[in-house]
């Protein structure tokens, strides 16, 4: 039960912090939905770092993995409504759009993650 209250939390704070983010960023005029891309970048680099810091020492706990990696990571990040948002663009005809946004979400994500290990190895 502790391991659920604490991926509870964990997403709960992660919404929350998009949501905010989002509001925040998203209050910009443009076309694309940077709160989006920026909170999915910010989560795959933070999940990078946390869950390679968890790989090489044993400084971080279970307990701490589930609520920062699990809970927080997976309420900050959004797959749901990236895929919502590219819908929007394809169903608009707005194909420029749809292919910069989903091609440049994936490349920075993944970078993102894989820039987050590295620095995992720097801590």
């Amino acid at each position: 039960m502790k391991q659920v209250l604490l991926v509870f939390l964990g997403g709960g704070f992660g919404s929350v912090s998009r949501y905010l983010l989002s509001k925040w960023v998203n209050n910009f005029d443009t076309n694309l939905p940077y709160g989006t891309m920026l909170s999915n970048v910010l989560g795959s680099l933070l999940i990078g770092v946390i869950l390679g810091y968890l790989a090489k020492t044993p400084h971080l706990s279970q307990s701490q993995s589930l609520l920062l990696a699990t809970g927080f990571c997976g309420g900050f990040t959004t797959f749901s409504t990236f895929a919502y948002e590219n819908h929007v663009f394809f169903k608009n005809g707005d194909y420029l759009h749809f292919f910069a946004y989903t091609t440049s979400s994936l490349v920075l994500g993944f970078t993102a993650v894989f820039f987050g290990l590295y620095l995992s190895k720097l801590i």
